[in-house]
């Protein structure tokens, strides 16, 4: 699918991978309709692109079906989702203080797992009523695992669960959804230079990036963002997980 005049939703777009690939998309000529749940974040990049924008919980159900009609009246109707909205908090399933909130595994949960899903039910259906493009092809889903959906951490049990529900996931919803002409991907990021890590000690930065076998270093919001554009780009890309990760395998902790 040409990226150049179709219009592509972005989520977690206010920052680190989503603002990276908003950025990506706009340059090779998509119309961008952004969502995130910081609206200062999201307005400084929307006003950057020059893109529509809207402030949301995508796990809300409601709130996500309005702001995509809204979204749609202003920009048009997406060919392509990439879901980056995301959270990712530590915490032992046995901690100091006890066992972990049922309500901690839960918020992870509805961010990354059910949210990644409510966007992408709502937004197949309106690819599904949009034309075909010359190939059959009617949109394109990407969706963010990670790699702790194979090798979750010590105090990433949340998180992986989250994760490895978009990498399940995946293989499923392409099936279902390749009659009507759209693919669907996820892509697991290793270590990346996002909010989330640059926010730890350098002492801590470097020891993580040592780990990476190659390059010894995080990857780059752009680097996952390139990888965005060539699925775009590429029709036999479907169904599948691709690792992005310099060949890091992770350790226990």
């Amino acid at each position: 699918m040409r990226i150049e005049g179709i219009v592509a939703l972005v989520t977690g777009a206010g920052s680190g991978l989503g603002a990276a690939t908003a950025r990506a998309l706009r340059e090779h000529g998509a119309r961008l309709a952004l969502v995130d749940r910081d609206g200062g974040r999201l307005a400084a990049v929307a006003e950057e692109l020059g893109a529509a924008s809207a402030v949301l919980d995508v796990a809300d159900a409601e709130a996500a079906e309005a702001a995509l009609a809204r979204l749609a009246e202003e920009s048009g109707a997406p060919r392509l989702l990439v879901n980056c909205a995301g959270i990712a908090p530590a915490a032992r399933i046995v901690g100091r203080k006890g066992p972990m909130p049922l309500a901690d595994f839960e918020a992870v949960l509805r961010v990354n797992l059910l949210g990644s899903f409510n966007m992408m039910r709502l937004v197949a259906a309106r690819m599904a009523e949009l034309e075909p493009l010359e190939d059959g092809e009617r949109g394109v889903i990407v969706n963010t695992a990670s790699v702790a959906a194979f090798e979750g951490q010590i105090g990433q049990a949340a998180y992986a669960a989250s994760k490895g529900g978009i990498a399940s996931l995946t293989l499923p919803a392409a099936r279902e959804l390749a009659d009507r002409g759209i693919r669907v991907l996820a892509i697991a990021p290793g270590l990346f230079a996002t909010p989330m890590l640059l926010g730890m000690p350098q002492q801590v930065q470097d020891s993580l990036a040592a780990t990476v076998p190659f390059p010894h270093r995080f990857g780059k919001p752009e680097e996952y963002a390139a990888l965005v554009l060539h699925i775009c780009e590429n029709p036999m890309l479907n169904g599948c997980v691709l690792r992005l990760d310099g060949a890091l395998r992770m350790a226990p902790r």
